[in-house]
C-alpha cells in the first residue's frame, strides 16, 4: 500500500516541491495544509499515515500542532520540518512525540526513505544532526534536568541502559548490536523495556533523555 502523507507548511513552494518529490516516490499526497489549525483539521479527516509538520507557522505553529494531533486516538506519525539553525522549537515536538525531523534541504532519495521509515514504525534519528541538536539545546539548559533524568535511569538495568546510550547516540538496532555485541534481537527487547519502563513514547525520546542524563559524550 501507498503511504499517504499530508503536508503542513505555510510556504506553497516548499509545499510544491515535497509534494513532486513524493509522489515522484510513489507516496501519495493526501492534502497540504498552510498552518497548524488547517494540519490538525485535515489530520483529523484524511487520516494519513505521516504528517510532515513545519514548526514555523501563522495562526497554530507546527509544534502546537503536533501536539493536538499526537494526543489524539489512532494518530498519525509526524515528522518535523526544520531549517535547523534557526528553530529550536525542533527538540520540543520530539518530546511531544514527533518521530524525527527532516532538514528542509535533506536531498530527495532521503526524504522519501525517512518518511517511509516513520510509516513503518521508525524514528528517523540521523547520528552526526541529532547529536548537533540535542547538544544545542541541552548545552541552554545546563543540567537543570540532569538529576530527574538520572533518577528515571534507576529503574534500568546496566544492558537497558547500555542500550539506551547506544539509541541516544543515533545508531539503528544493528548497528547497537554490533557494537554492545548482542543480538539484534535482544537489543530490540532491550529497547521496548526501556520505552516501558521510562513510559516514553518512541527512541527519540529516549534519545533526549539519554543525553539529559549525561549518558552521551558532548
Amino acid at each position: 500500500m501507498s503511504v499517504r502523507v499530508l503536508l503542513a507548511d505555510d510556504e506553497e513552494l516548499v509545499r510544491f516541491g515535497l509534494r513532486t518529490v513524493l509522489e515522484a516516490g510513489g507516496l501519495t499526497v493526501v492534502g497540504e495544509a498552510g498552518d497548524g489549525a488547517e494540519a490538525v483539521a485535515m489530520a483529523g479527516r484524511l487520516r494519513p499515515d505521516v504528517v510532515l509538520m513545519d514548526v514555523r507557522m501563522p495562526r497554530v505553529d507546527g509544534l502546537a500542532a503536533t501536539r493536538t494531533i499526537l494526543s489524539r486516538p489512532d494518530p498519525p506519525r509526524v515528522a518535523v520540518l526544520t531549517t535547523f539553525h534557526t528553530d529550536q522549537y525542533v527538540v520540543a515536538a520530539l518530546e511531544a512525540g514527533a518521530s524525527g525531523f527532516l532538514l528542509k534541504d535533506t536531498p530527495p532519495r532521503q526524504i522519501l526513505a525517512a518518511v517511509r521509515a516513520v510509516a513503518e514504525g521508525a524514528e528517523m534519528l540521523s547520528p552526526a544532526v541529532t547529536r548537533r541538536l540535542l547538544q544545542d539545546y541541552l548545552r541552554g539548559r545546563g543540567g537543570t534536568r540532569r538529576a530527574d533524568a538520572l533518577r528515571r535511569l534507576a529503574a534500568l538495568t546496566d544492558s537497558e541502559r547500555q542500550v539506551l546510550a547506544l539509541v541516544g547516540r543515533g545508531l539503528t538496532n544493528a548497528e547497537a548490536a554490533r557494537a554492545a555485541h548482542m543480538s539484534e534481537g535482544t537489543v530490540k527487547t532491550y529497547v521496548y523495556r526501556v520505552l516501558t519502563k521510562l513510559d516514553l513514547a518512541n527512541r527519540t525520546q529516549a534519545a533526549i533523555l539519554a543525553h539529559e542524563a549525561g549518558l552521551i559524550d558532548d
